[in-house]
């Protein structure tokens, strides 16, 4: 029977409401049939990705709704479906837990399957707009208001455009800085000045140097110029004091003094700063840098940005312009995590299967041949943000581009919860061997129990992401991938110190209906479920320590359920336990995690959700891409995040209703001990959303900016300030000087950086009074330009200087200097 191509079937899906019976949401999602043949029978079914579960039993419209696993489902004709004529619509409406306010929550990568082997792409649907309160508020509760370009301009109306003079030359802020009349000529004739042991950062210099001149400076053990020296740089006290350096500018050249050749590096990168945008050196010009001296330390030794690959796959070339801009702006962590259970992400030679089949994604019957589709993937494996993954060549490349930029790279692969990829891999493994007749070598591998009747969700729906760990093939699956990994990180030159073991999220009920975790509790006299987990966690730090590496994991690691709640885990306060620390979510009782851990003496990394979850939405706007399920995070939100008192700037819930004091007084501070072991911080980018290069640059620029300023410059003194209103008025007026040197410096830069780099322009503000509009932006020195006649703006239309008479609708964006723009606001 003939049917119609996925390409003729269109879809329209919007929120009806998301307070229906409680706090439920309601959607439509309108199919139409715009073939000349109609779609019959019974033989098919829709599939889509969808991040919200979705209540089978309340679907209504001629279909039935199946959950197939994690984020996919689909639908399939009901018993008495009667067809979709040609031209014919319909509509078909289903209930949903928890509630969908911005286009992020849409149901998207739909494709049809006719029978079982024929997948046709249909895409993502028409997104009806959010505009009433029941569409855009979570719950009846929600206080957060909605983001509109009148809310905006108020959030921005205490800002000022600064002089160029009084915002800061260099991001983060210097320990100290001194500007002096005249300027340094870099010219083609310049010398870089080097000992044998810096070669490594004259040659980072020469060519960064090229790269915004064209031309290659020359370099030579002695002379004038631009020298590089490692010798003693005295400064104040510092968590990471071989970071130190100074920077000394006068008529006599250029002078990088580092504590050691990670902090020339810094230095380095604060020269880089002081380079005009956009000039190019010939043999006839030079490149200007001011007089002054910089002396300057980090604040914390541990300042780091997370990637996450697993869920989409991010290019080698998107990972490479990350770290250059981590490297700007003096991060020195890159947390790499590379593995989640929609994505093996790294080529592991001695086990081939895992990339042949983990790094695919795509309609595959019973998945054959591909991993399952998610987060909007589609049927098509090849092309899609979720297929890939890095060589070995492509990873070594990345390490000593890490390297070279004293970037150390901590690589995480997510056990035992979030390893579906991998667990499918070895099954196929396990069949191929099986198959050959070598038994042995199937189960060497093996991860599954598979007479397993464990029933349990994951939080991102699956029922079958968790690794057997009661089964030696477990453990030696891990210590074959680090044996192999290791030597790419030896290969390429690279320091391998810690291996983040994920660790996170096992969901309740794993292990307790596998037959053989029961009997290997039972013949090792474990009376429960977390018995068996810490026999996991001690098994991998007892292999960790084989191979002389940190035990890094997020927070769950280091946690134990005691009197029904949980707590540090006393088992592993001596272990070397490095956790990760995320979750502080306002207002559900779990804020001072990061704090109980340290304070037990856990080496903590604060990454705090409410501040430092770079792929949350930056604001409630529906058209703002990212979650919010841990709120939402402006630029401003990172930058003001107090590392060593969170509850600075804590005063309203998820939901933006008021803190209970009470409850926030009995919560842990942070002792003289747990100070101490507070290594620093780590903003994170999740991969659920970032389908493209210019997604994880929107999501990460500028907010990893701010991250680095709070990680690296000096406690600005707002936790010692009791005085309410000072401390407000202190906050705008450091975040102003901040916001300045974004507009007027670093987002200049950006532009030219990289051939561009993709960051997020941030939209106007706009009020209306008396016939006079104004605008602002939370970034001064972009560029506001609007339109009267109804067009959108480009860079060509009126440039904002002032406030302006106008009846009519005014359309404004914000533009970089090279012209692109932000999204068009209507007022």
């Amino acid at each position: 029977m003939t049917q119609p191509a996925g390409a003729h079937i269109q879809l329209k899906w919007e929120c009806l409401t998301n307070h229906y019976e409680g706090d439920h949401f309601l959607a439509e999602l309108t199919i139409t049939n715009l073939s000349d043949v109609a779609l019959s029978g019974q033989d098919w079914a829709i599939y889509f990705n969808t991040c919200r579960k979705i209540k089978p039993e309340t679907v209504q419209g001629g279909v039935v709704m199946e959950h197939v696993n994690g984020d996919v489902s689909r639908f399939i004709p009901a018993a008495d479906f009667a067809g979709l004529p040609a031209g014919a619509s319909m509509v078909v409406r289903y209930q949903g837990i928890f509630w969908v306010i911005n286009e992020t929550d849409a149901p998207l990568g739909f494709y049809i399957v006719y029978g079982n082997a024929v997948a046709d792409a249909i895409g993502d649907p028409e997104i009806v707009p959010f505009s009433r309160p029941e569409q855009c508020n979570r719950n009846l509760v929600d206080a957060v208001p909605l983001m509109t370009a009148a809310l905006r301009f108020a959030e921005n109306q205490a800002l000022t455009l600064l002089p160029g003079d009084a915002v800061g030359k260099i991001t983060p802020t210097p320990l100290e800085a001194r500007w002096d009349a005249g300027q340094y000529l870099i010219t083609h004739t310049t010398l870089i000045v080097y000992g044998e042991a810096l070669a490594q950062e004259a040659a980072f210099l020469r060519a960064a140097l090229r790269d915004v001149s064209g031309v290659e400076l020359q370099r030579a053990s002695r002379g004038a110029g631009i020298t590089l020296q490692v010798a003693k740089v005295d400064v104040p006290q510092s968590g990471a004091p071989l970071e130190a350096y100074s920077l000394e500018i006068s008529a006599a050249g250029i002078v990088i003094t580092g504590a050691s050749a990670a902090g020339v590096m810094n230095g380095i990168q604060s020269l880089r700063q002081l380079l005009p945008v956009g000039s190019y050196l010939n043999p006839l010009a030079s490149l200007a840098v001011p007089f002054g001296y910089v002396i300057d330390a980090p604040r914390f030794a541990y300042r780091g940005m997370q990637l996450d690959v697993g869920r989409n796959f991010s290019s080698k070339e998107t990972v490479l312009r990350l770290l250059d801009c981590m490297a700007l702006y003096k991060l020195n962590k890159f947390h790499f995590h590379l593995t989640d259970d929609e994505g093996w992400r790294l080529e592991i030679p001695s086990l081939p299967e895992l990339t042949e089949i983990g790094s695919l994604r795509g309609f595959s019957p019973n998945e054959e041949s591909s991993l399952l589709p998610s987060f909007g993937s589609g049927a098509v494996v090849q092309g899609s943000a979720g297929t890939g993954f890095y060589s070995r060549a492509d990873f070594i490349e990345i390490l000593q581009f890490a390297t070279a930029r004293h970037i150390e790279v901590i690589p995480e692969i997510d056990v035992p919860g979030h390893a579906r990829a991998a667990i499918k891999a070895m099954e196929l493994r396990y069949e191929r061997f099986k198959a050959a007749g070598d038994l042995a070598g199937a189960e060497e591998y093996l991860l599954s129990d598979f007479n397993d009747q464990s029933k349990y969700e994951s939080v991102q729906l699956w029922h079958d992401n968790v690794m057997c760990i009661g089964q030696e093939s477990c453990y030696r699956f891990i210590e074959t991938v680090l044996v192999d990994m290791k030597a790419m990180f030896a290969e390429a030159g690279a320091p391998l110190t810690t291996m983040h073991t994920g660790g996170d999220e096992v969901p309740h009920g794993a292990w307790e209906g596998s037959p053989v975790c029961q009997a290997f509790m039972q013949a090792q006299g474990m009376a429960s479920i977390q018995a068996l987990q810490n026999y996991f966690l001690a098994r991998y730090r007892t292999l960790l320590q084989k191979h002389n590496l940190v035990f890094g994991g997020w927070e769950e690691i280091a946690l134990s359920k005691q009197d029904g709640k949980h707590g540090p885990n006393p088992e592993f306060v001596d272990a070397k336990f490095q956790p990760y620390v995320w979750n502080n979510v306002w207002g559900w009782g779990q804020e001072d995690f990061a704090y109980q851990l340290a304070n037990a003496g856990y080496q903590v990394v604060l990454s705090n959700v409410t501040n430092l979850y770079f792929d949350l939405s930056y604001a409630k706007d529906p058209q703002e891409p990212g979650y919010y399920w841990g709120g939402f995070i402006e630029t401003r939100g990172a930058y003001e995040f107090c590392p060593l008192d969170i509850y600075t700037t804590a005063t309203v819930d998820l939901f933006g209703n008021s803190l209970n004091a009470d409850s926030l007084a009995k919560m842990q501070r942070l002792t003289a001990e747990g100070t101490k072991n507070i290594l620093g911080m780590q903003g994170q980018l999740w991969g659920e959303n970032t389908r493209s290069q210019e997604r994880v640059e929107y999501l990460a620029m500028p907010r990893v900016i701010a991250l680095a300023e709070r990680a690296w410059a000096v406690d600005p003194g707002w936790t010692n300030m009791s005085d309410v209103a000072a401390r407000a008025a202190k906050m705008d007026a450091d975040w102003n000087q901040f916001a300045n040197r974004l507009g007027q410096r670093d987002m200049p830069r950006l532009d030219g950086f990289l051939g561009g780099y993709g960051y997020r322009i941030p939209l106007p503000g706009v009020k209306r009074e008396s016939g006079k509009v104004a605008l602002n932006i939370s970034a001064p020195g972009l560029a506001l330009r609007y339109t009267l006649d109804g067009s959108d703006p480009t860079a060509e239309s009126a440039l904002y200087t002032e406030p302006f008479a106008a009846e009519e609708t005014v359309k404004a964006a914000s533009f970089s200097r090279t012209g692109r723009k932000s999204r068009t606001v209507v007022a």
